[in-house]
């Protein structure tokens, strides 16, 4: 239910639906191909005042509410936006999101609460993913932020993972007083937000603050440490901790399987993207060395990481950067967005092309990639059409680096590295959808580790279902 009931509203949703839309300030191409800082200007208050006005208050439930995977109140944050109750609008996001800040900023919020926009018929859509940054934003710098936690309660949780979805999961079980500590592999917290997502795109700062109000809130952190590896889930049950969430997500880059992958300048999307949008100082030892991408870059890939690495390569220095595809742009899974912005900062597509080899140069590095032509046949598994080689159409395109960005796979080795822990699906973790518990008792998990590569959003929603299955598991072991 709407905090602002719409229907006792008294507007004119007409004069509403045809008020000029107004896009995204964007900083210039030119600009910002020079550099790694965001690419999208944030509102300031009159324009955001204004942008919140052109919402036409649907009756409830919004269109826009139940395409939002947390259901955060948007029509209500609207009004209070419209009426300048920054602070009050930022607080109603955080009652149901856990990253409102970030997910403001990173969300396809095309395909999702602006995708189920009703001024879509009229025009377009309401930018209710930059109001939601704008909000909660402003709040942090007027006020700043704090977790408000119960009493202790001397029970101990264990968290793999300290993505989005361990994150969230963390930042609830404080809320409940539990204590938390949360493992992960990389040397700081933030998992594909802080390694994956460029900067560009999310400012560190505003992840680090995040992270910061987490830690200000009673969270320990355990970085650098490989759980299956260096410890076990079983051991961190010997430990004391009462029960462990897993989110891990999905970090192993899908291969190619062709010949020449192993080439010296042809590289996976996730470490590409770490050696040269994350900060030395938060990167192990082996990966603190940005890359040469030289003069030409490939990126293989129809999806957002595709978008990332094309767009990075583009501030690296490369003079030609192009993204090649196996089918056509009406089925790349990467939101629409970030191609637009991909191709003013001076990307090239390549549609209908699949490379066959990757072909070296007397240096033993690579050259060039024999690709060839594609056309659509009919519908595979996914409901897209089928690509097919034409016989004959071989033909190069010359690179001095090629990257990888075909999607990813789950880890295996939790499920390996822990008895009777149901996996499925090359190792995703099999879990009850409405709790998240596993096979094992006390062993939860949610986000891409369950689901297989999803949003941000989603895997927040995950972890806060899953700190509330593990708050009720706790207690039940009292009785």
């Amino acid at each position: 239910m709407q905090l602002i009931p719409s229907g006792e509203l008294f507007i004119d949703r007409k004069e509403r639906a045809n008020l000029p839309f107004q896009d995204l300030d964007l900083r210039p191409a030119s600009e910002r191909i020079c550099d790694f800082d965001e690419v999208v200007l944030p509102f300031d208050e009159e324009r955001a005042k204004f942008e919140a006005s052109r919402c036409i208050h649907c009756p409830d439930p919004a269109p826009c509410v139940t395409a939002c995977p947390v259901n955060n109140d948007i029509p209500s944050a609207m009004w209070l936006i419209e009426q300048g109750q920054f602070l009050e609008a930022a607080e109603l996001y955080r009652q149901t999101s856990s990253m409102p800040e970030i997910c403001g900023r990173v969300c396809p919020h095309e395909q999702l609460c602006q995708g189920s926009c009703v001024q879509n018929h009229y025009e377009e859509p309401v930018q209710t993913g930059a109001l939601e940054s704008f909000v909660t934003d402003y709040a942090r710098r007027m006020r700043g932020e704090t977790i408000e936690t119960a009493p202790s309660t001397g029970r101990k949780i264990a968290i793999v993972g300290a993505g989005p979805s361990g994150l969230a999961c963390a930042e609830q079980l404080l809320v409940q007083g539990h204590s938390v500590t949360v493992f992960d592999k990389q040397p700081q917290p933030g998992g594909l937000l802080m390694y994956g997502i460029p900067n560009f795109k999310l400012e560190k700062d505003v992840l680090r603050e995040r992270v910061d109000i987490l830690f200000d809130a009673g969270m320990q952190f355990q970085g650098s440490t490989t759980i299956g590896k260096d410890k076990t889930i079983d051991e961190l049950f010997n430990e004391g901790y009462e029960a462990v969430y897993v989110a891990v997500g999905t970090w192993v880059d899908s291969p190619m399987d062709v010949p020449g992958e192993d080439l010296p300048g042809v590289h996976k999307g996730t470490p590409f993207l770490i050696r040269n949008n994350v900060d030395p100082q938060y990167l192990p030892e082996d990966m603190q060395t940005p890359d040469d991408v030289g003069k030409k870059v490939v990126v293989i890939g129809g999806g957002d990481t595709a978008s990332d690495c094309l767009r990075t390569a583009c501030r690296m220095g490369a003079e030609e950067v192009t993204c090649v595809y196996r089918r056509t742009e009406n089925e790349m899974p990467g939101g629409a967005k970030d191609r637009k912005m991909a191709r003013q900062e001076g990307t090239q597509y390549s549609f209908l092309t699949q490379p066959v080899e990757f072909i070296a140069g007397e240096d033993g590095r690579l050259a060039a990639l024999e690709c060839v032509k594609m056309e659509l046949g009919e519908p595979d598994d996914s409901g897209r059409r089928r690509p097919v080689p034409i016989e004959g159409s071989n033909f190069r395109i010359e690179a001095d680096t090629a990257i990888l960005a075909l999607g990813y796979w789950p880890d295996e080795l939790i499920g390996k590295s822990t008895p009777n822990l149901e996996t499925h699906k090359w190792g995703l973790i099999v879990t009850d959808p409405e709790t998240g518990a596993t096979s094992r008792p006390g062993v939860f998990a949610g986000g891409d580790a369950v689901t297989g590569p999803d949003l941000v959003v989603t895997a927040t929603v995950a972890g806060r279902k899953a700190a509330q299955s593990i708050n009720q598991y706790l207690k039940s072991k009292l009785n």
